[in-house]
């Protein structure tokens, strides 16, 4: 029995370990919702990490409108997609 809850404990150790951090939670209790909209779910997914971002003036204009949060992608000015 106790080699059973020994088991338990650390399979729940090992799935906690994947969670997200302090300041992770703290955006997502604020927010209750993955993405702010749709747009803001594809730019997500278009632009993860250890890929080129690809931002257009558009994707700003939307991310200052509907407040998107979560990790900043900067690039420079000459980088950003005119569409």
């Amino acid at each position: 029995m106790r080699t059973r809850h020994v088991a338990i404990a650390v399979l729940i150790l090992l799935a906690a370990s994947g969670c997200a951090t302090t300041g992770e939670w703290d955006t997502w209790n604020s927010h209750r919702t993955h993405f702010a909209s749709g747009e803001h779910l594809f730019f997500s997914l278009r632009n993860t990490e250890g890929r080129t971002p690809t931002v257009a003036r558009r994707d700003i204009a939307q991310a200052r409108s509907e407040a998107w949060w979560g990790k900043t992608i900067s690039v420079a000015q000459e980088q950003i997609i005119e569409r």
